[in-house]
């Protein structure tokens, strides 16, 4: 009796790994897979920015190239083939470019809402309290002024900063940070200045010569 208690709870358990989440990511995906996880995965690849080709739920030559691309661009053994590794990686992607959208578009809103000292609301804000305000408003709390702001997150080289990345400026004869602005990509950022409010900049020789450096902080 005992023996087939044990018998029908290892059957139980075995129908409920095959069902569950785990077994299906546990799929591999790669040139001559087709269905439903192969169009989720082109949709994927499309939406952060690598061609997957037809939206068709075909892996064909296409969709091997872009995956191949991105394995590349996180570091990933570059075989074309979508096991754990590469889902995992697609996964936390996809978070980050979803998030990184959110947080633009809240930014992007507030442009040309006047510069306050010491402003955190969009009725003024200052660099701090700009981008405090729209982080926070993406689910991520940041520091209050700028100098912390520095402190917290992972350092970022300038030559591979992500649109999201905060940027920080100094304008003290000290070199300690003063300024802050968030990265849009393509050499852009946008930050609350003092002469004209949230606006748009591109790095010219003013703020490349001001530049202290970038945190990622999701």
């Amino acid at each position: 009796m005992k023996r087939k208690f044990y018998l029908i709870l290892v059957l139980v358990l075995t129908s409920i790994l095959l069902a569950s989440p785990i077994a299906h990511a546990a799929t591999v995906l790669k040139v001559g897979s087709n269905g439903a996880e192969v169009k989720q995965l082109q949709l994927d690849l499309q939406e952060i920015g690598y061609n997957a080709g037809p939206i068709d739920g075909i892996f064909g030559s296409k969709t091997k190239v872009a995956v191949t691309s991105f394995q590349t661009s996180y570091g990933l053994q570059a075989d074309g083939v979508v096991g754990p590794l590469t889902r995992t990686a697609l996964t936390k992607a996809l978070e980050r470019f979803r998030k990184t959208q959110g947080i633009i578009s809240t930014a992007k809103s507030f442009i040309g809402v006047p510069y306050l000292w010491g402003g955190t609301t969009p009725a003024g804000f200052d660099c701090s309290g700009f981008t405090q305000y729209v982080f926070k408003g993406n689910g991520i709390e940041l520091p209050r002024v700028s100098k912390d702001q520095f402190t917290v997150g992972t350092t970022v080289q300038f030559n591979s900063l992500q649109s999201g990345d905060l940027v920080f400026f100094s304008f003290l004869s000290s070199g300690q940070v003063s300024h802050v602005g968030i990265y849009l990509g393509n050499g852009q950022f946008i930050s609350a200045t003092s002469s004209k409010g949230v606006v748009i900049s591109s790095f010219t020789s003013y703020w490349l010569n001001s530049y202290v450096g970038a945190k990622r902080v999701y």
